[in-house]
């Protein structure tokens, strides 16, 4: 190390500590930046002692909702007397109550049956179904599910004209002083939707101070009402709908499934295929937890468990207001209660849910209104359908007879630049062709891909409407469920234990339709290997093992559209005079094509370049 290099260090080394001896903090900044860092401490402290006073609070109430013999009920509400059962009414619905928790026990929707001729109950009184809310007293833990409310005999228990609501008042009256507990429901005429309005009043002293939510606990086990309960199960599911607008459902499943939902939400509904069970809560739901598993029950589906947290403000003058839907998943009547409830309806995504909502629907409620049978709604909608599309299909025929009239032109150029290496110089030549004959290779898809978004409407909208529901056609009972004509002793994998007609003539008429635009599209080459075994034999195939088990409307709706695009076929067939069409492409493919003054310079000087270079 040189002389140079050890005053260099020496002199960093002297900057370096002038510059800390000089810049170091006074006696009072050193005392104020310490009781600062003090002062920060002990907010720290504060709110951890807080958090962890809370989370105790919380893990109490926690384990007091699980342990709710802790505590004797009877030293906060006066508990006298022996429960008994009332009924709610309208023309809609049939509410049974009982005074001992204070809670639906059951609800029949009136005007339908199951599949078996029973009376339609959502939900039977049982150990499953029950709904509760749970809170904390200093004496013990609430649940009002185990409570004996008093109800006066109310007079108007049931709305039997326009403009009657049919009312129940319950009470839970506390031990000490003039506080109480009050459930009040309200089912007006004409209507599937219960109000249910919760107060406390001057509940302030029997409640924990520590109470800063309520939780509502709602199980529920939903049984079986239509044909298919395999089909039936797949729709059967938990969904809700957020205050930021966002609908989800859980998804179905042969094990437990659990979903804790940190946003706001504004309603939860437990749903069946056609019909579901909705509650929804003005001020919103701060946190909600949801279970979804199997019944382990014959002739139920699933089980269902919320637990929905209300928050508290001190039980002084406590009120909530919340609502049942009780009743079908009619798209219209959903939509009537402006809550959104009609998203339940598995109608499809933004454009295929478009197409049901504002095209579909509507055609089927104007038709419903003039036709009984929905056999016959479904053949003049599907009627409608494709004379809509028409000039789609007649499009898509014209481009595939084209190509197919082109084909031995093309042999021709394959021929020409047979050699791998002239495989672009094949490419170009044929489609320099196609663009002097006026044919588009890719014509023929585009008609059919704008089509296709109608086709997956259907798909959606068939085994969800519920105008479908029980509605007899020709040989099938009920058009929402499959339809059978042999009932088989063994079930075969994929397939099933019964044979659907309407699925046999769809597969059919997929067959024969295959086979023509396979005749039609010039693709019987060997250039597609496969492709003929495809579209003649695995689809209608797989159709056939897919469709055994699904709505019969659908099926049937499948059968008429390509039974009609068969006849189109025919008719454009018939109407189209291919000769004249090959005798126009050939006179364009022959005509010498018009160049534009681009293409002239580009070639003259491409010209004078091959010139230049051979002299």
């Amino acid at each position: 190390m040189d002389k140079k290099t050890i005053l260099g260090l020496v002199l960093i080394f002297a900057i370096v500590v002038g510059f800390s001896y000089f810049n170091r903090p006074s006696e009072e900044e050193v005392a104020r930046l310490e009781a600062q860092r003090d002062s920060i401490a002990r907010v720290q402290a504060q709110e951890e002692a807080q958090r962890l006073a809370e989370e105790k609070a919380r893990a109490a109430q926690d384990s007091a909702f699980r342990n709710p013999n802790n505590g004797q009920a009877d030293t906060v509400f006066r508990v006298a007397g022996e429960a008994r059962s009332l009924v709610l009414a309208n023309d809609k619905l049939q509410v049974s109550f009982s005074t001992l928790g204070a809670y639906p026990r059951s609800v029949q929707v009136k005007g339908y049956k199951t599949y078996y001729g029973d009376s339609l109950l959502l939900f039977k009184e049982d150990t499953k179904n029950k709904l509760s809310l749970h809170f904390l007293t200093p004496q013990a833990t609430i649940q009002t599910a185990e409570q004996l409310f008093e109800c006066s005999d109310p007079s108007n228990v049931t709305a039997t004209r326009q403009g009657d609501t049919a009312r129940i008042i319950f009470r839970l009256p506390a031990a000490q002083g003039n506080g109480y507990l009050e459930y009040c429901y309200a089912l007006p005429y004409g209507s599937y939707a219960m109000q249910w309005q919760v107060r406390f009043v001057n509940m302030d002293v029997q409640l924990a101070s520590s109470t800063r939510y309520l939780d509502l606990q709602w199980t529920m086990r939903s049984p079986q009402q239509e044909k298919g309960a395999k089909k039936e199960l797949e729709y059967t599911t938990a969904s809700y709908y957020t205050t930021n607008g966002d609908y989800e459902e859980l998804t179905p499943s042969d094990k437990l499934v659990e979903e804790k939902i940190n946003t706001k939400i504004s309603w939860l509904a437990y749903k069946e295929q056609f019909f579901s069970v909705i509650l929804r809560n003005e001020q919103a739901f701060e946190q909600t937890n949801v279970e979804l598993s199997l019944a382990d029950e014959e002739g139920y589906l699933r089980d269902y468990a919320a637990t929905l947290m209300l928050p508290f403000t001190g039980g002084k003058n406590d009120t909530y207001h919340l609502e049942f839907y009780y009743g079908p998943n009619l798209y219209k009547t959903l939509a009537s209660y402006e809550h959104e409830y009609e998203k339940v309806i598995p109608l499809g995504g933004w454009l295929i849910g478009w197409i049901n909502k504002y095209v579909v629907i509507n055609v089927f409620y104007w038709l419903s209104k003039y036709i009984t049978n929905y056999g016959l709604i479904i053949l003049i909608l599907t009627i409608l359908i494709k004379i809509v599309i028409f000039p789609l299909t007649f499009k898509s025929y014209l481009s595939q007879a084209k190509m197919r009239l082109l084909k031995p032109m093309v042999d021709e150029i394959n021929a020409k630049y047979s050699r791998k290496e002239d495989a672009t110089k094949r490419g170009q030549a044929t489609m320099e062709l196609y663009k002097r004959a006026g044919a588009n290779p890719l014509g023929g898809c585009l008609p059919i891909l704008i089509q296709f978004p109608i086709l997956i409407a259907m798909f959606r909208f068939f085994p969800a409407s519920f105008e479908l529901r029980q509605e007899s056609f020709l040989w099938a009972d009920d058009l929402s469920s499959y339809d059978s004509i042999v009932h088989l002793p063994f079930s075969i994998p994929f397939y099933g234990d019964h044979i659907s007609l309407f699925t046999l003539l769809m597969a059919a008429t997929l067959f024969i339709s295959s086979q023509m635009n396979y005749k039609l599209t010039g693709s019987s080459n060997a250039q597609m290997p496969g492709m003929k075994f495809m579209m003649l034999y695995m689809m209608p195939i797989m159709m056939l093992f897919w469709f055994n088990d699904y709505s019969a409307g659908l099926s049937y709706y499948y059968f008429l559209a390509t039974l009609i695009t068969i006849a189109q076929t025919y008719f454009i067939r018939y109407a189209v005079d291919e000769k004249k069409m090959l005798a126009r492409l050939q006179q364009n493919a022959n005509r010498p094509q018009k160049k534009s003054g681009f293409m002239q310079r580009l070639q003259e000087m491409q010209r004078e370049q091959a010139k230049r270079a051979k002299k």
